[in-house]
This record gives C-alpha cells, structure tokens and sequence, in this order.
C-alpha cells in the first residue's frame, strides 16, 4: 500500500506539470483497452483538435514524461497503472462524457466496417483494434447509442465468426442478445437480428436444434415489425431454408428458398449479390436432389453474377466456383469439375488464412473428385489435410470433421484395404447419429456404405465371387 500511494504521489505530480489539452489526451487515451493503440484512432476521436499539435503533445509531454510507450510505428501504449490514474482524473474532467462518446462513435465505425466474411488483409487491418471495440462493449455500452448498440458487439463476433473462430464469436452474439432486450425491448429489429446472427453461428456449428427456434422467432418478428416484404425478411426466409437444407428437409427448404428469390429480386432488382446467394441456395437444393438440369443454369447465373458485382478476388465468387464444379463431379463432368475446384481453392489460399474451414472444404471437395477418378494417391493426402484442419477447428463431433471420416474411409474402401476403411466408417456413423436426424443423407450413406464394405470383407474372406448367380 505504501509503495501504491509514492506510484499515485509521483503521477499527481507529473499531472500538475500537464496542460489542459494535455490532461485530454491523457485521459481518452485511458478510455482504450489494455493493448497497443492505433494513434489513428486517437486522432479520430479528437476531430477538432489539430493532427500536428496533438503529436507535439504526445512527443514532447506525454512521452517524455514517460506517461505514454511507443510500441511501433503509429501504435502506442498507456501502462496499466497510468491508464487507472488517467481514468480516475477523468471523472472530474470537464470534456469527460464528451471523450467517451467521440471514441464509442469511432469504435462502432470501426466495428461496421467489419465485413461478415472477412479476408486475412482484412482481418488483418483491423486486429489491433478488437480489443477496442471489446473495452466499448464491456464498460462503455451506456455510451453508445440505441442506433449503433449492436455493432460494438456485432464486430467483435464477425471478426471471429469469420474465420471459423466459432467459440470466440459465440458470447459476443449472445451478450448482443441480451444488450438488445434490455435497452430496446422484446419487439425491435434488432433484437430479431440478434436472433438471426446467433442462430447463424449455431448453423455454422451444425447445432441445429439450437438453430431452429432462433431462426422461427427472428422470421416472425420481422414479419411482425417490417411487413412481409422487406429484405430482412428474404433474409430470415433464406436462413431457415438454409437450415432445413442442411439436415436433408428439402421438401420444407424449397418454398422457402423459392420466396426469398421472388421476394428479393422484387425488392432488390436482378443485379443485387443477395440474388446471386438465393440462386445460388436454391441450385445447391436441386444439385442435392439430383435436379442438374434446374441447377446448373442458377449456379452459372450467380457466378456471373457475383463476378460483375464482386469482381474476381472474392469468397462469394469462391463459393460459386466450388458449387458449380460440384454440380459437374456429381454429374461425372470431371473435365470441367477440376478447373473450377482448383481455382476456388487458389482464391480461397489467397484471401483466408489456411486454418480456416472454407480451405478444408475445397481441399475435401478437390480429394473426393480425384476419389472418384481413381487417382487415389493424389486424393489421400488432400483429405488427410482436410481432416486435420476440420479437427483443429471444428472438434471432433462436428458433422464435417465426420464426413472428413466418412470420406477417407470411402478411399481406402473403393482400394480394399477394408482393415484401414472399417473404423473410420464407424467413426464417422457415430458422430453422424448422434448430432444429426437418423434419415439424414449423410447417416443414412454412411450406414450403407458400412454395410457394403462389411459384405466385401466377407466376400473376400469366403472366397465369394463379387456378382454370385
């Protein structure tokens, strides 16, 4: 305690040295978090301070006094200590509410510019600021107001979400929930985009029961609040389709995804990329059923699409490439499967970080054409890469990690080296049982699959011949 009130008598005596726009400074600085500061953000939140006067003060007091650290280039730092004095000279500073205001504002705008899927440049230009946007979030919230309350949270999660970071981005969306009752009530658009957010990430983890209803409450509360042609609501529709898609309930996705398309193309013309991603779904919906004639068209359409609006470097375009190179393996076309799956996985390299669940899906997707093909030896390693990276980012009781499973097992299956193939199958059967419906596509082939390989052993084993009469 002693040697905590000499720390405080030193501080107090370095503040009287202080000017009054020293003192300003000082203090917004300790509004930041306890990380490495962005002197652009600083100057952002003093808009009508001159940019030349506020580095003199930050060279020539701050610094020299030693009350502020130089991290890098443009970056600075309050120690921890200097930060709670500043914080306690800042209740009785004048422009005390004003400093906190002027910085939520430049958080939020911050947090906004956070696209909902990120590139690892992106990612990148705006990880020093996360911390940021938390310290608004988690002491600054009453300051932020009604209009742009989700975002200190919103940017937060997508910055995780975005790169599969799926347990960080989860408290940030349902402290977004609970922030949005409280200050705006049951019944506000926000509050069913909070909804809609959550359930995203629950669809992301295939936690589908804890999806649906999220899903329901956010559609039925836009209804409610916006009328039944509005945007959000094509979005809501497309969501719970998307959902009902991924557990092998066609018949209850197709309306939805069809009313979305009509909905949004109405509302937002043809050239918007929200009709582009309803073409899309709804041509992943008729490749799943076998419907390539009805698919194919849709998937061209959106890749065209998202190409004029989105240009070449884009995950949306990545994604089309992927689906309509899946829609010619499923087909047999391999020629012109390769191609397509090749160039998503060099765009996706290129924009993402390699940890990231979209490459494990194009190096599985890229594995099971060659699969197909015969080219065992060009498949294995691919999805053994795939099945590590869905174990690193998605645990080992996610649905893909055991379609990763599945579809190794399948390799070694078609080569007969049955041994190698069994427990994999029965791996993945497991996983696929218990977090998915029992008359799910997967559960039901992996089970089939299981079946025919056991039949093989014994064949082999007796001797049988492989088409007995």
């Amino acid at each position: 305690m002693t040697a905590q009130r000499g720390v405080l008598a030193a501080f107090e005596l370095s503040w009287q040295e202080l000017e009054d726009s020293d003192k300003q400074l000082g203090c917004l600085l300790s509004l930041f978090a306890v990380a490495p500061i962005s002197w652009k953000l600083v100057e952002q939140s003093l808009p009508e301070e001159d940019e030349e006067e506020l580095e003199e003060i930050r060279d020539d007091t701050l610094l020299k006094l030693h009350l502020l650290q130089r991290k890098g280039e443009g970056i600075y730092q309050l120690h921890p200590l200097l930060r709670e004095f500043f914080q306690y000279k800042l209740t009785g500073l004048e422009q005390g509410e004003e400093l906190k205001r002027s910085l939520c504002e430049v958080m939020v705008t911050v947090a906004k510019n956070i696209p909902e899927k990120p590139t690892l440049e992106q990612i990148n230009a705006v990880s020093l600021d996360i911390a940021h946007i938390a310290e608004i979030a988690n002491n600054l919230i009453e300051d932020i107001s009604n209009d742009d309350l989700i975002w200190a949270f919103v940017g937060n999660a997508q910055f995780y979400n975005g790169q599969g970071l799926y347990t960080q981005a989860e408290p940030w969306y349902q402290q977004c929930l609970e922030a949005t009752k409280k200050r705006l009530g049951e019944e506000h658009p926000d509050v069913a985009q909070s909804l809609n957010n959550l359930a995203e990430l629950y669809y992301s983890q295939e936690r589908y029961s804890e999806a649906e209803p999220l899903f329901i409450q956010a559609l039925a509360l836009y209804r409610k609040l916006l009328g039944e042609e509005h945007p959000d609501v094509a979005t809501s529709l497309d969501n719970l389709a998307a959902l009902y898609y991924s557990q092998g309930r066609y018949s209850e996705a197709e309306p939805l995804y069809i009313q979305a398309l009509a909905l949004r193309r109405k509302l937002l013309g043809e050239e918007h990329s929200d009709v582009a991603l309803s073409l899309n779904n709804l041509a992943v919906l008729y490749d799943s059923q076998g419907r390539y004639s009805e698919a194919e068209p849709f998937l061209i359409q959106a890749l065209v699409l998202r190409r004029k609006l989105l240009g070449e470097e884009h995950l949306d375009v990545a994604l089309s490439l992927s689906n309509l190179a899946f829609l010619y393996d499923s087909q047999g076309r391999y020629s012109e499967a390769e191609p397509l799956y090749i160039q998503a996985l060099v765009l996706r390299r290129k924009l993402l970080r390699e940890e990231h669940p979209d490459i494990a899906n194009s190096l599985n997707n890229l594995a099971t054409l060659y699969n197909s093909q015969g080219r065992y030896s060009e498949a294995e390693p691919l999805y053994i890469q795939a099945l590590v990276l869905r174990r690193q980012m998605l645990g080992e009781k996610h649905p893909l990690f055991a379609l990763s499973l599945h579809n190794l097992a399948k390799l070694y299956y078609l080569q007969e080296l049955y041994v190698k193939a069994e427990p994999l199958y029965l791996q993945a059967l497991k996983i696929f049982e218990q977090q998915l419906p029992m008359n799910h596509p997967w559960t039901v082939k992996c089970g089939e699959n299981l079946a025919n390989l056991r039949v093989g052993a014994a064949r082999r084993r007796h001797r049988l011949p492989s088409n007995p009469e």
